[in-house]
């Protein structure tokens, strides 16, 4: 049987779990996920546990958030004056908003506090800082 290698197109199912086995993302009921193994397309931890697996395999990895999303950036998050935001953006926490930097580029934030005075909105990746676990089975190769 072909193994994956550095470099195969593959088609995986997945279901990632948080520590508490909460399910924060999954293929059921979607096509498998397809990309290139060692591309950088996925979480590093991810793509470095294909490689030696055939089409039909299932196995858990548990990747610690260094081969994740990284840790979270306490410099991500950015204090704004209340008074700057418009009044029609919601501001519960939690609120997923999407930022225009100064070149343009789209920014996603989460509203991560709300004073009086501030709006704190954290430009982490919302899995930032969490080890994550992953079913996953090999669909195909090529």
């Amino acid at each position: 049987m072909t193994q994956v290698k550095a470099g195969d197109k593959v088609r995986i199912h997945y279901t990632g779990t948080l520590a508490d086995g909460t399910t924060f993302d999954s293929s059921e009921g979607r096509e498998p996920l397809e990309f290139t193994v060692g591309s950088g397309e996925i979480i590093p931890g991810l793509d470095k546990a294909l490689p030696g697996m055939t089409a039909g395999d299932k196995k858990t990895v548990e990747i610690p958030c260094a081969e994740a999303y990284g840790e979270a950036n306490p410099d991500a998050k950015q204090a704004i004056p209340r008074a700057q935001v418009p009044a029609d953006i919601p501001l519960d926490i939690g609120t997923r908003l999407q930022l225009q930097t100064p070149q343009g580029q789209a920014m996603p934030v989460v509203v991560a506090e709300v004073t009086e005075e501030h709006v704190v909105l954290d430009a982490n990746h919302p899995l930032a800082g969490q080890d994550l676990t992953f079913a996953i089975e090999l669909v195909s190769i090529g």
